[in-house]
């Protein structure tokens, strides 16, 4: 025996109905803070902290974002 059921809802209906978290203002003040960052240019300390969440081997993968990025300050300054 087959059963078909089709349901006609939106992306945010289907998440309700599912029990899933509504992480649309989450999704909104990350952007908000995306935008301001943007907006007032990267800081070394705003990279290190972007990078840090990044990192996908933690303390060892952050310093390799490290070095090339002051690999890459180093070389945009020499002309």
């Amino acid at each position: 025996m087959k059963i078909t059921v089709d349901v006609d809802c939106t992306p945010q209906e289907a998440r309700a109905f599912m029990g899933l978290p509504d992480l649309e203002p989450l999704h909104a003040a990350y952007l908000d803070k995306m935008k301001r960052n943007i907006d007032e240019g990267i800081t070394p300390d705003s990279l290190q902290a972007m990078l840090k969440s990044w990192a996908p081997m933690g303390e060892a993968g952050l310093m390799l974002w490290k070095q090339l990025s002051d690999q890459m300050g180093k070389a945009s300054t020499r002309k």
